[in-house]
């Protein structure tokens, strides 16, 4: 799996860009094969004036479906990093499975009609 990510308004370091793969590598490993690009943005919106302004935004692409576009905002970068992978690997499991549930469901559907 690729993974695309950028830093807006501070350097992207080693630990970081780790902390990155290694969580989406958690998060999205099972539905691997269904995903064709990820793209992670972060930013530190406010600055040096500090606040919870520390932004990770995760694009999801996958073939035939719409982009999962996740994105958490926190004191702590590493926090929104962890938040926002946990709910992209979720909302990618739920997508997958809806749609494969509705595939199931025309299919019986077709069946039934002949």
């Amino acid at each position: 799996m690729h993974i695309d990510i950028q830093a807006h308004n501070f350097s992207l370091t080693n630990a970081l860009r780790g902390h990155v793969e290694r969580r989406l590598g958690f998060a999205l490993s099972t539905r691997d094969d269904h995903i064709q690009k990820v793209m992670v943005r972060l930013s530190d919106i406010n600055g040096p004036r500090g606040g919870e302004d520390k932004c990770c935004r995760i694009q999801i692409v996958m073939p035939h479906l719409a982009d999962v576009v996740i994105e958490d905002t926190m004191t702590n970068l590493y926090c929104a990093i962890d938040r926002a992978s946990d709910r992209a690997g979720r909302t990618v499991n739920r997508r997958l499975t809806r749609q494969r549930d509705k595939g199931r469901s025309c299919g019986k559907m077709l069946v039934q009609n002949n």
